[in-house]
């Protein structure tokens, strides 16, 4: 297991002949309109981790945005809406096909409220992760050791997250119903960034 740090981009032919790719990102803070896009990490679960430091504002990166919207490359994220909708907003591409292990744990595990990655990791993996890092400066010019194990960390476990949730949407009957929502996802990350974020459309009132 390695972890990988690349300044502006992935390199040439990686991740070409994934099946599917774990993603995260890292930003400044939570507010779409304000707060900047820093870091994309990556894997392809084998054990490494890609980190990607990105060029700010600029944004010239090729090869993630290849990886991004490759139909054939399956996107895993963790609470997927809000990663994609920084996609759209600094990286002017639509993230897709998507599978979101958040919106799978909240279908397959309704005898719980947690549904965050360290407590859905804790039950179905046996890990305990750390989330000290959480809020750390990710626009910094130089990111630290602890930085890059903490990124890297958000994405080594998301393909097994994935395969347990999995078999539990099909024990529940669920799985159709998963992949709708997945489908759904990019387009409700459009919403966010055009304005929609906190307005439930299909509400009544």
């Amino acid at each position: 297991m390695a972890n990988f740090l690349h300044i502006g981009d992935l390199p040439d032919g990686l991740f070409v002949d994934a099946e599917a790719v774990a993603v995260d990102s890292e930003t400044m803070g939570l507010g779409l309109g304000r707060d900047p896009l820093c870091v994309v990490q990556l894997s392809d679960g084998k054990g490494d981790a890609h980190i990607v430091q990105l060029k700010r504002p600029d944004y010239d990166a090729p090869n993630l945005k290849r990886v991004l919207t490759d139909p054939k490359v399956l996107k895993i994220f963790h609470f997927g809406r809000f990663d994609i909708a920084m996609f759209q907003l600094h990286l002017g591409v639509m993230t897709a096909p998507v599978y979101c292990t958040k919106i799978a744990s909240k279908l397959a595990r309704t005898y719980t409220d947690r549904h965050g990655l360290k407590d859905v990791s804790r039950e179905l993996l046996g890990v305990d992760m750390s989330k000290a890092q959480q809020s750390s400066d990710w626009g910094a010019e130089k990111l630290s050791e602890d930085q890059l194990a903490y990124a890297a960390s958000d994405v080594l476990h998301l393909h097994a997250l994935r395969n347990k949730l999995d078999m539990m949407l099909v024990r529940e009957g669920r799985d159709g119903l998963a992949r709708a929502c997945f489908d759904f996802l990019p387009h409700r990350a459009l919403l966010d960034v055009r304005g929609w974020e906190e307005v439930d459309i299909f509400a009544h009132s």
